[in-house]
């Protein structure tokens, strides 16, 4: 048996017990974080707090030798961990394709995500978000500027009337994070005077909900990572209200 196992936004606590059930049970553990990670807890804290050992794999023993994780999966029960949701975003159904091309069973216990922690910090209708997208940092691209995906996937939504949610980059190997303020300053080049919405430590005891125009959100500091924007489209009164009260959005953009 395979299980995919959710960790959460934050720390070795923010598991759900089914998860945390699971991970327990298992008889191997493996992990990746080279996509993103828990910023309130290290590998040692999991350990001590599952009583576990997590043999942390890089990018290569997952999507290219993923050999030592099926073979643990096929001879007993083996769990695969990420932060986060471990199907949204960071996506490994590849690896759970060719466990099942193997015959081992797979299952996959979900956790709470960016996604979701975006639309209930800000108060923004789930339902009416449209494509997210993410925002590279300049050179993870190889252009300068703001690559096309994002500019279309923003122009597409807000044409539609739908909040885009914008990932940020994580090179989360290199311990770098892309700041809301990046973030805001690169998209304000196209988008100077839009509303946005900035979500930083989602799933932390202290996050942060700020909402102004993009110039603005590029002068100002959030704190630590993670974080991540939102643009919104057409606001519901119930929205408008939300932002303003838990964002304090300018009421003049919320008019608009």
């Amino acid at each position: 048996m395979l299980t995919f196992i959710g960790l959460g936004l934050y720390d070795e606590r923010s598991i759900t017990i089914e998860g945390r059930d699971a991970l327990r049970a298992a008889d191997d553990v493996f992990a990746e974080f080279y996509t993103s990670r828990l910023l309130g807890a290290t590998v040692d804290d999991l350990e001590r707090y599952h009583d576990v050992d997590v043999q942390v794999r890089d990018r290569a023993g997952v999507e290219q030798d993923p050999e030592a994780i099926l073979a643990a999966a096929e001879a007993g029960d083996a769990a695969f961990l990420t932060a986060g949701d471990t199907m949204i975003s960071t996506t490994h159904v590849d690896l759970r394709l060719r466990a099942e091309e193997r015959g081992i069973d797979t299952r996959v216990v979900h956790a709470p995500t960016a996604q979701s922690a975006a639309a209930g910090l800000t108060g923004l209708q789930n339902y009416r978000f449209g494509k997210a997208t993410t925002l590279p940092f300049d050179y993870a691209h190889g252009a300068d500027g703001v690559p096309s995906s994002v500019t279309d996937a923003l122009d597409e939504n807000r044409d539609r009337g739908l909040h885009t949610l914008v990932y940020l980059d994580i090179k989360a190997e290199r311990e770098e994070y892309m700041t809301a303020s990046t973030a805001a300053e690169m998209l304000a080049t196209d988008y100077e005077d839009v509303l946005a919405v900035v979500v930083a430590r989602a799933g932390s005891p202290d996050p942060l909900v700020a909402a102004d125009r993009l110039s603005e959100l590029a002068t100002r500091e959030f704190g630590d990572p993670l974080h991540l924007l939102v643009v919104p489209g057409d606001l519901h009164h119930v929205e408008r209200d939300a932002l303003s009260t838990l964002a304090d959005a300018p009421e003049e953009l919320l008019d608009g």
